[in-house]
């Protein structure tokens, strides 16, 4: 599973699960939305041992250090084991969890197109707004 080379980028962040595809994680490198040391990346940097991760997937942020290398997809376990988070990342999702249980985002309630109800009050508030300028 783990190989001596260097890995690309994009191969070891779905290698490791933190997308389900390598197109998603190298849209997500390419928006800047996974950085190392700090710093944007692009997709075909090579990934070594001692490297610190800030990855995002719109949902969830993690810091991780790395500490294996596979460009296999392999079982969970096997992911887990190929990254190291550090308290301070798993500290604040467990923040973000707390959070999203208790403020719900009310865009995620909504699928497809508004209904004509939506419209209507979407329309009413826009109404308003305009009365009040």
């Amino acid at each position: 599973m783990t190989t001596p080379t260097p890995i690309r980028l994009d191969k070891w962040l779905w290698a490791a699960r933190f997308f389900k595809t390598r197109s998603l994680a190298a849209h997500a490198i390419e928006a800047g939305r996974v950085r190392i040391n700090g710093d944007k990346v692009k997709v075909a940097r090579t990934v070594s041992l001692g490297m610190l991760l800030q990855i995002d997937n719109g949902s969830t942020r993690w810091e991780v250090e790395v500490l294996g290398l596979s460009d296999v997809r392999g079982s969970a376990p096997v992911a887990q084991a190929l990254y190291l988070e550090t308290a301070e990342s798993i500290q604040q999702r467990a923040n973000d969890a707390e959070q999203r249980k208790f403020q719900r985002e009310p865009a995620l309630a909504r699928v497809g197109r508004p209904t004509k109800q939506d419209r209507r009050a979407l329309e009413r508030v826009q109404y308003e707004k305009n009365a009040l300028d």
